[in-house]
């Protein structure tokens, strides 16, 4: 078998006894990392330090991912004022979160007669809640329901921090930036001189 050193280095083709031999003069494991390579390639290493960085690995992973969640708020066409005032602010609130936000307006019996009515809402919701999502899907019409999906905008703020350029750093054995806090020495005047 193919055996490669705890630092990564080729130490050759050697048989199986002569290879645990060497790990366990290391007080290492010895692990078999390409079983299908011809030889197959082993490596001298802690197998319980790998375990412990692999899973240490796979969290971090975990923890950069972030779960979408959809939040579903429901209109109607003949909506009250208070109630739509109600149901904007919860999808303020799920935008601000960082949810999306399908809205979706029901429509029964006559009043699939006037879609426009629902575009309205829509398009009211959408510039309502501008400052904290955009429209990611158009309103669209699904059957007896329009269907309008916002996304939350994405945070500007930082970018523009990091962007910041930072005052120039004096050199090593400059003197500090105090000059620029004492005043200028006054200029001296001279007196003109008569021409005649």
């Amino acid at each position: 078998m193919r055996l490669v050193g705890a630092n990564g280095e080729q130490i050759g083709v050697k048989p199986l006894p002569e290879a645990l031999h060497i790990a366990r003069e290391h007080d290492l494991d010895l692990v078999e990392v390409a079983p299908n390579a011809n030889p197959p390639v082993c490596k001298i290493m802690d197998f319980g330090k790998y375990k412990y960085e692999q899973d240490v690995r796979r969290k971090e992973s975990r923890r950069k991912t972030s779960n979408v969640v959809i939040k579903e708020m429901k209109f109607r066409p003949k909506i009250d004022e208070h109630d739509y005032s109600t149901k904007t602010k919860h999808v303020e609130r799920f935008l601000q979160e960082g949810s999306k936000v399908k809205i979706t307006i029901m429509f029964r019996g006559r009043e699939m007669a006037h879609p426009e009515l629902g575009k309205k809402i829509l398009d009211r919701i959408a510039e309502q809640v501008k400052d904290v999502g955009n429209v990611e899907a158009a309103p669209r019409v699904d059957g007896r329901n329009m269907l309008m999906v916002l996304a939350p905008v994405k945070k500007q703020e930082t970018k523009a921090a990091a962007s910041k350029p930072r005052p120039p750093r004096p050199a090593e054995g400059a003197p500090a930036a105090d000059t620029a806090a004492a005043p200028a020495a006054p200029a001296e005047s001279v007196p003109a001189s008569p021409t005649s």
